[in-house]
């Protein structure tokens, strides 16, 4: 599927809500923040079962941080350390849903480690590639890179399985699809690299 590589025609859908946020005056690192804060919160829904509310706490950290690089690129504010501290965030809220899923109960702790492990894995792959190949080009304050259109199944998949099959209370189904796909995209990463290796 790899939503990622639509993100630029999908920012302009969520430009006026991001120019909203600009006009009030609050940062890209405090709309990270927020979105990390509901991440949080939704792990802690998801970890005592109410996973219809989880769902939606998920879905506006998911939004949150789908405008702070709007806000950014309108106040003119792009930092190399909230890049980082965007991306960092977006860990910790993949990485805290999912343990919070796996304390819930909802499902079999082996398979929410597998989902976190491919999770973890599929994003870690592509700043080893950037430190030992050397991938710095960078468009609106993000690294520009050929693993970007590589790979079916990513952050923005892993965040909307989790919150359309909670809404339809298959939370174990969602860790299920997580864990298959985020390894397997993983693995396609790593096979293109291996195929493109003389390339770099």
């Amino acid at each position: 599927m790899n939503i990622t590589k639509y993100r630029d025609s999908l920012i302009h859908f969520i430009y006026p809500v991001s120019r909203f946020f600009a006009r009030l005056g609050i940062t890209p690192n405090q709309i990270t923040l927020l979105s990390l804060l509901f991440g949080m919160g939704s792990a802690v829904l998801y970890a005592y079962q109410y996973a219809y509310f989880a769902a939606g706490m998920l879905l506006l950290s998911a939004l949150f941080d789908f405008i702070d690089g709007g806000v950014a690129r309108i106040n003119n504010k792009k930092s190399r350390f909230g890049a980082a501290i965007d991306w960092i965030a977006d860990k910790y809220v993949d990485g805290l849903v999912l343990i919070g899923i796996a304390f819930s109960g909802l499902v079999n702790p082996g398979i929410a480690a597998i989902a976190i492990f491919g999770s973890m894995m599929n994003t870690f792959i592509k700043p080893v590639v950037y430190a030992e190949i050397g991938f710095d080009k960078k468009e609106d304050g993000k690294i520009k890179d050929p693993l970007e259109s590589v790979g079916i199944f990513g952050r923005p998949e892993t965040v909307i399985t989790l919150i359309v099959l909670s809404c339809l209370n298959h939370v174990d189904w969602a860790v299920i699809v997580i864990a298959l796909m985020t390894n397997f995209s993983a693995l396609q990463r790593v096979f293109y690299l291996y195929r493109n290796r003389t390339r770099y």
